[in-house]
């Protein structure tokens, strides 16, 4: 049965993990990205992002004179050959990348969820002016993109594959349906209905209209989420369509580039594009591309009931997961073209796993259980949310990764440029800033990954403390869920509804718990299917579930088909991953070997003044000093003497300056 991500108005955030994260969004993490667009952050790299649209507002009002067309705004500017570095002396060009409009949209999206958390006038009223200045860079046609606004409309919808129009769309969209969903306020919402309206009349399976499509996805999952605000039909059509052309050969990109001769014979993997969606079984290409075209395909398929596009969702989620994502939750192993590799090549001190590749993988897992609830997607949403995004940002939310690795050197990092992409310290913020703020919309959103509903039963996919409610026949049911996770594994919901209620509560049983305990009223039924607990009966005021997941500390290791974890092991609690790291263990961490078959301690490690639990492994290290005149020298047993390693949440490292960390430990 299809669910729905629960209203976040319908979610009230209790102490604990989340509400915590979703604070540090509010507080700290929306004002300095606030600055940040408004290049306002010192040393950190200029975003002009909303110098740009100021920008475009200006040379419109400038340009437009009674009874001129948007077709003939056409501005004789280029720009982006060269950025100053000084952003505060700047001719009216346009300047950053070419997606550079997408980060507002994104930040909008998270300040619309932080207003649903948490009412904040003065917030809004920023947000009310940003939006303001965005809607000034309109032209008449609904068209509202910086980048050809400036510098010349006779390029508009002309490089689909390179360029980022339909992705610039696809985040103001989002960003969009967000802020009126939480504010009830239309003027971004209407403009991009306009946009969107404006695209459709110019994209569709109908004769003389553009057969092309995007070369950055994301366009797909914004135009059904427009659908779903709107009730218009035609966006979802206008999405299916964008799915359906996609890989179609003759390909609609060699015609865009002039190069029909190239004949046939796949190409585009980069942008998923080398066969039609349904042809596709392997995940290729830029991984962050990729899971928002899955995320749309899922979306598509579920709206529109087509198997086959299921299917190939089914086949592609395999291929991620099952040969091609990092234990962290991370995928896309190459810097080149932050790509996918081929299956089970995830080399560690080289790994790319991209912020925003893993938070989209988040929003596909979720729209995979919306098709079919299965809690192999909750885990895998779980697993990437409580590591690799979370590791995208440090404890004080002023510092960010785009890139996160499995192991770090420093001086690799400084000195070797196939690792220049790692980096051993987080940074102020990015040219191409798409992370940061990626982060924060999906922070300020984890309550509708946590629960979705259908019409008669409520799901807690994550189990995050608050209280959550929906109406079930006209009556309103309601739940407070208390939970340690994801320090400990005890989760107790109690039934808070003035009426007795008959809806039904589904709560997945997490992959790591081997046998979950459980305490039920007697007059609530339950049974397990596929990973969930489904639990039905007339619940009573003051009803209680207590149940706990056993967490244990584990040794992991991987498929021996990857070469690069061979022989070492990785250690994970409940959802959480650990990493050794240099601050607390010294030099050289590849010189340890793990005992794996002796009894872990934990304990607790004080970071950035939080107490964090930290694992305390025995290991072993060479006694024996090497003869540095000797690069090599005959094998001999070496004398070894008994130690110990510290391990801390991999999301937490990187926040006690510049130092080695590993996740995978060599193993005796």
């Amino acid at each position: 049965m299809n669910h729905n991500a629960i209203s976040l108005q319908h979610f009230k955030a209790a102490d604990g993990f989340w509400k915590d994260e979703m604070e540090l969004i509010r507080t700290k993490v929306l004002p300095y990205q606030w600055d940040s667009l408004n290049d306002r952050v010192e040393g950190a790299a200029p975003s002009y992002c909303m110098r740009n649209f100021k920008i475009a507002g200006k040379l419109l009002k400038e340009r437009k004179e009674p009874g001129t067309s948007a077709k003939d705004l056409v501005s004789t500017l280029r720009g982006c050959e060269s950025v100053p570095e000084d952003p505060k002396h700047l001719e009216d060009k346009f300047y950053g990348f070419v997606f550079q409009d997408s980060d507002f949209s994104k930040w909008i999206e998270a300040v619309a969820y932080s207003l649903i958390n948490h009412p904040d006038a003065a917030l809004e009223k920023t947000a009310d002016e940003a939006i303001d200045i965005v809607c000034e860079a309109q032209l008449d046609n609904g068209y509202l993109d910086t980048f050809y606004i400036i510098n010349g409309m006779e390029q508009a919808f002309t490089n689909l594959r390179d360029h980022h129009e339909l992705y610039c769309f696809g985040h103001l969209t989002e960003g969009a349906v967000a802020y009126y969903e939480a504010t009830g306020k239309r003027k971004l919402l209407d403009a991009v209905i306009r946009f969107a309206d404006y695209i459709d009349s110019y994209f569709g399976p109908e004769e003389g209209k553009c057969k092309g499509y995007p070369g950055h996805e994301i366009a797909e999952m914004a135009l059904v989420r427009l659908y779903e605000v709107t009730g218009e039909e035609r966006y979802l059509k206008l999405a299916q369509f964008f799915i359906d052309e996609r890989g179609k050969q003759p390909y609609y990109w060699d015609n865009e580039k002039h190069l029909e001769k190239l004949g046939e014979g796949e190409r585009y993997a980069y942008n998923q594009a080398h066969r039609p969606v349904r042809e596709q079984e392997e995940a290729v290409g830029h991984a962050v591309r990729a899971v928002y075209l899955y995320s749309g395909m899922a979306d598509v398929a579920k709206l529109t009931k087509d198997e086959k596009l299921w299917d190939a969702c089914k086949k592609l989620w395999d291929s991620v997961t099952r040969q091609k994502m990092y234990i962290t939750g991370g995928i896309g192993a190459s810097h080149i073209e932050e790509a996918f590799s081929f299956p089970f090549d995830l080399p560690n001190d080289t790994a790319y796993a991209e912020t925003c590749a893993s938070i989209g993988l988040i929003f596909w897992a979720r729209r995979m259980l919306a098709y079919e609830t299965k809690a192999e997607y909750a885990d895998i949403m779980e697993l990437a949310l409580y590591n690799t995004v979370l590791a995208g940002m440090d404890l004080s939310g002023t510092r960010f990764f785009y890139v996160n690795p499995l192991e770090v050197l420093p001086e690799a990092s400084q000195k070797d440029e196939r690792k220049y992409h790692v980096k051993p310290v987080r940074r102020k913020w990015f040219g191409c800033a798409c992370c940061p703020p990626n982060l924060a919309r999906l922070v300020g959103s984890v309550p509708a990954y946590a629960f979705t509903e259908t019409e008669d039963t409520l799901y807690m996919h994550l189990h995050i403390a608050g209280e959550v409610t929906k109406n079930v026949q006209g009556k309103e049911a309601s739940f407070a869920v208390a939970s340690n996770l994801p320090w400990a594994g005890n989760v107790s919901i109690t039934y808070q509804g003035q009426q007795e209620t008959a809806v039904k509560l589904a709560v997945r049983v997490p992959g790591w718990c081997k046998k979950e305990k459980l305490n039920v009223p007697a007059h609530i039924a339950y049974h397990e299917e596929n990973g969930y607990l489904y639990f039905s009966g007339d619940w009573q005021k003051g009803d209680m579930i207590q149940l706990e997941f056993p967490m244990e500390v584990k040794f992991y290791q991987a498929n021996p088909s990857v070469r690069e974890t061979i022989g070492k092991v990785a250690v994970k609690k409940g959802p959480v991953v650990y990493c050794a790291e240099g601050v607390d263990n010294g030099e050289s961490l590849h010189q340890y070997q793990v005992l794996a078959d002796q009894p872990i301690e934990e304990g607790t490690v004080q970071i950035c003044g939080k107490q964090f639990p930290c694992m305390k492994i025995k290991a072993v290290k060479d006694m024996e000093a090497w003869d540095e005149k000797n690069l090599y020298q005959e094998y001999h047993l070496t004398k070894q003497q008994e130690t110990e390693l510290t391990l801390i949440p991999y999301y937490a490292w990187a926040n006690r300056g510049e130092n080695e960390m590993m996740v995978w430990l060599r193993q005796h």
